[in-house]
């Protein structure tokens, strides 16, 4: 029920190992086809953000491609280093699913989102 626009995935997991961990990738049904994705340990800044989105092989897409975009890098970024402080201030989340999140020229809206909290035994 969005408007059309590029969508994209924001997650994060809490690893035994490493702690809090960042991904980002082409959202909904592409996510899964394309495994188009990458990863940082939280928390990242926004120029570390920035880079994250740099790495995606899909980044012609969000810099604008054929008529379409340029979508709105800066908010993706801000959105992914709100979210990687998210998952570092709150230790407790386990896992974090933000699929898909629709970035426009202007801004974007996250349509669905899943948070899995530790559970206390």
């Amino acid at each position: 029920m969005a408007p059309a626009g590029l969508e994209i995935v924001i997650g994060g997991i809490n690893d035994d190992q490493f702690g809090p961990a960042l991904m980002l990738g082409l959202g909904g049904i592409m996510i899964e086809i394309f495994k188009d994705v990458v990863f940082r340990i939280a928390p990242v800044s926004e120029e570390g953000c920035h880079s994250m989105i740099k790495q995606l092989k899909a980044y012609p897409l969000i810099k604008g491609y054929r008529g379409r975009g340029p979508y709105d890098e800066k908010i993706l970024a801000q959105t992914l280093e709100k979210t990687s402080y998210l998952l570092t201030e709150n230790p407790q989340i386990k896992e974090l699913d933000l699929n898909p999140i629709i970035l426009y020229q202007k801004d974007c809206l996250i349509t669905d989102a899943r948070i899995i909290l530790e559970s206390k035994s």
